[in-house]
């Protein structure tokens, strides 16, 4: 069965694949990582040419209203990856930051194109 959640992460792949040029061969979704001694699984993790992760998404059911506290998981499951990019979608409203070199954060008002990132 799938679950609102799971509707929210095909679409948005989808999205990124056929609009945003994202090669789905350097995508991943529900990628396990181990953060402060327990097993958490990322929602889509986007990778370069050189397997290193550039990008991270968090995807909620679009009932799930988008918080501070979506973005503190993300930012959360970004410590293992590591990534400059970061996006939360419910499938109704999408967020994208981008992560500075000194470590602040940007929103963007659209979500880059994969040869942007």
């Amino acid at each position: 069965m799938l679950t609102p959640e799971e509707w929210v992460r095909q679409h948005f792949v989808h999205f990124l694949i056929d609009y945003k040029h994202y090669p789905q061969s350097l995508m991943r979704t529900e990628n396990g990582l181990k953060l402060f001694n327990t097993v958490k699984r990322s929602d889509i993790v986007i990778y370069n040419r050189n397997a290193e992760a550039v990008a991270l998404v968090e995807c909620k059911a679009p009932e799930v209203k988008i918080t501070q506290s979506t973005f503190d998981q993300i930012a959360r499951y970004n410590i293992h990856f590591n990534a400059r990019i970061l996006m939360v979608t419910n499938g109704i409203d999408t967020y994208c930051v981008r992560i500075e070199n000194d470590g602040s954060y940007q929103f963007i008002q659209d979500i880059p194109d994969y040869k942007d990132i």
